[in-house]
């Protein structure tokens, strides 16, 4: 890995009042930014209860096979259409250890892994499951919303033991033509199976977030805090 790798990800900083106790890492989808995610933080009133540091990092701008190549911020490229199988491995490995560096320097600033939440969408929300359900020190919580599990079939090897205890909150469209919600709901079925304490929603959406998803989200955030 190159030093230039190694340097934190530029980052959306917001907070909800003065001196946090509580950080949500929020990563972006595909081709999206930082910013794309600010907009729900004034809807989330379990963060308005409290003070909160919301971190939206930029992912790093890197060409996307299945895109014909272009280059666009990603998390890993994207190898084929069959998003579960052509993982880029080396693309993952960077971005779970890009995460890893946002989750200390939260720690750094004085936020116990416990206050921690770890959210993505999409491409976010599989680094997000892949990067959470690592660390040794539990966090407040992992939210994935309309994504899938990467390396499902090596989950074992590589997922800490200590993240059986983190709180799991996953949602999907049933309409999206994206990430088909097959693909949720078999990560659904993995990460239960391997007794993981997972809450799923699904709703009448494509590759979005409702309104009423936001709900759910901002209830199971107060309970991550509670």
């Amino acid at each position: 890995m190159t030093e230039s790798k190694k340097q934190a990800l530029d980052s959306v900083v917001k907070e909800t009042g003065p001196q946090p106790d509580h950080a949500v890492i929020w990563l972006h989808g595909l081709g999206a930014d930082g910013h794309d995610f600010v907009p729900i933080v004034p809807h989330l009133r379990s963060a308005q209860n409290r003070p909160v540091r919301f971190v939206f990092p930029h992912a790093p701008v890197r060409p996307v096979t299945v895109n014909g190549g272009m280059a666009m911020r990603a998390w890993y490229d994207i190898l084929g259409v069959s998003i579960d199988r052509d993982q880029d491995e080396a693309g993952i490995l960077d971005s779970v250890a890009a995460v890893d560096r946002l989750i200390q320097a939260q720690i750094e600033a004085g936020f116990s892994a416990d206050r921690i939440v770890l959210a993505g969408f999409s491409q976010g929300g599989a680094i997000a499951l892949r990067a959470g359900l690592a660390q040794r020190t539990p966090l407040a919580g992992v939210m994935a919303l309309s994504c899938y599990l990467l390396q499902a079939d090596r989950l074992e090897s590589w997922a800490a033991a200590a993240s059986k205890s983190v709180p799991i909150f996953m949602a999907h469209g049933r309409q999206d033509p994206v990430v088909p919600i097959s693909l949720g709901r078999s990560a659904l079925d993995v990460l239960t199976d391997a007794g993981y304490r997972v809450e799923w929603n699904d709703y009448p959406m494509p590759h979005s977030v409702a309104p009423e998803e936001i709900q759910a989200i901002d209830a199971w955030l107060e309970q991550c805090w509670s």
